[in-house]
């Protein structure tokens, strides 16, 4: 039985002019590897060291942000002008060892027609080294990340036309996967196919009953394997 599902009739048929746009935390590897702790707990700790505050009152700040901002990042820059870079490097400074390395979905990508691409709110060595981890880098043709977004994360517009701008996607042409169902509406609207990867994670079920997702999986490697049977 597969876990991959499908709310319009038939899946896209790739050729060689498609492109795969994928996100990459919690997308490309299993949400229970629960990276994202690692990274939140980081966050907190440079919330605490640059605004010289106990636990309660940076954790306080650092969701405040995150919901007002996008990120927590976007925030520290907006209202205490701190270095990206630093903040970046910091709080992906994590242990990948619980990401099991993934020849099943480099495979799986393998058999796909078309470009691949990364499209992450994190950033590009933090990106780097999960793929590594996972063994598929060399799948990639590119990654655009936080920096590249000019720190403006998704679902904002801004990232989105960036990205196609820059890599010269036709949206029409691509199919967007995104463990954050919020984060595939703004791509759908410009003409892109939509996979929700589903996590059962709470947070990243907002817009998850968007008639403009037109795909749902629980299983990536499933469904790129469905894909490749239309191709």
């Amino acid at each position: 039985m597969t876990n991959s599902a499908s709310r319009t009739a038939s899946l896209p048929r790739l050729t060689s002019d498609s492109v795969l746009i994928f996100d990459l935390d919690n997308t490309l590897y299993p949400a229970a590897c629960d990276l994202f702790s690692q990274v939140s707990d980081l966050i907190g700790q440079y919330v605490r060291d640059t605004l010289k505050l106990e636990p309660d009152a940076a954790y306080r700040v650092q969701k405040d942000y995150f919901h007002r901002y996008g990120t927590t990042l976007r925030g520290l820059m907006t209202e205490h002008d701190i270095d990206p870079a630093d903040y970046l490097a910091k709080v992906h400074d994590i242990d990948l060892s619980v990401v099991d390395p993934a020849p099943d979905l480099a495979q799986a990508l393998d058999d796909l027609p078309g470009r691949k691409l990364i499209f992450t709110n994190a950033s590009r060595g933090h990106a780097e080294r999960v793929m590594g981890r996972l063994g598929i880098a060399d799948r990639f043709e590119t990654i655009f990340d936080i920096v590249d977004a000019d720190y403006i994360p998704k679902p904002q517009q801004q990232p989105y036309d960036r990205l196609l701008a820059r890599d010269g996607v036709d949206p029409t042409r691509a199919i967007y996967f995104e463990d954050m169902a919020k984060n595939l509406l703004p791509a759908k609207d410009m003409g892109m196919t939509t996979v929700w990867v589903n996590t059962d994670i709470e947070w990243a079920q907002n817009g998850s009953d968007d008639p403009r997702i037109d795909h749902h999986t629980t299983d990536i490697v499933d469904f790129l394997r469905n894909l490749a049977t239309t191709s």
